[in-house]
């Protein structure tokens, strides 16, 4: 049955009921936010783990950061995405099959989760770093002369210490978090990016499906913009009691 489109008013073109196309951005918005928050939180973990690895006296480990952090910037998130879908199974199977064992598949949701969460520890990297150093170094020896244990001296006073610093940067880190998401439609995840592209060829109305995506990101944005904005707020205000 042919579903005559151009009749078809905006509410029904955007209604959640088939033929409307609703439903499928909003399934297409919901799988980019998943993997936006995990993408986000792996990166933040990274981050944090390679800012105290940059920090630290070790040389070797220093300098491997350092590649890792100058690679992923310089390298676009496309080539890494593809890498990650297509070379890096390719790469883990010819091992695996070297040992006589069976290969894996990488889907797109898990290489998606995975590129972002690379990329974002790479800049997330730089943005703890420098958020550590601007720490008030006297609270850093403090600590150390009451013999406080270094996990417990991260935990409680680097870590509260450099929220306010970080939370500007990493509140953009979130939201080219999401956008990223946008390049996975490459590898067929139908995410709010193929998911409009999907509607808009199948009714041939671009323009509509496509501001659609464009507003639902745009929504998205702004909704993470006052939630930041309240975060650092509270954290700033948080610092004033406290000093």
């Amino acid at each position: 049955m042919l579903i005559d489109y151009q009749s078809m008013s905006l509410w029904e073109l955007l209604a959640f009921n088939a033929p409307g196309w609703g439903g499928a951005l909003l399934s297409g918005l919901v799988l980019s936010l998943e993997i936006a928050v995990l993408g986000y939180v792996f990166g933040l973990l990274i981050g944090l783990l390679g800012a105290i690895g940059k920090l630290s006296q070790n040389l070797l480990l220093t300098d491997l950061l350092y590649c890792y952090t100058t690679a992923v910037r310089a390298i676009p998130e496309l080539v890494l995405i593809l890498l990650i879908y297509f070379a890096l199974p390719n790469f883990i199977n010819d091992v695996l099959y070297s040992f006589g064992l069976n290969g894996v598949e990488i889907n797109g949701f898990f290489a998606g989760v995975l590129v972002i969460a690379f990329v974002q520890g790479a800049y997330a990297t730089e943005v703890i770093r420098s958020s550590i150093a601007a720490i008030p170094k006297g609270q850093i020896e403090a600590a150390h002369a009451f013999a406080i244990p270094k996990y417990k001296i991260l935990y409680r006073i680097v870590i509260p210490s450099m929220i306010p610093h970080a939370l500007p940067g990493l509140s953009n880190l979130w939201l080219i978090a999401t956008k990223d998401t946008a390049l996975l439609a490459v590898v067929g995840l139908t995410e709010l990016t193929l998911a409009a592209k999907q509607a808009a060829g199948a009714s041939k109305q671009q323009l509509t499906f496509l501001l659609a995506a464009g507003m639902l990101y745009l929504l998205v944005s702004l909704l993470s913009e006052v939630l930041f904005k309240y975060l650092i707020k509270r954290t700033e205000k948080g610092q004033r009691h406290g000093s």
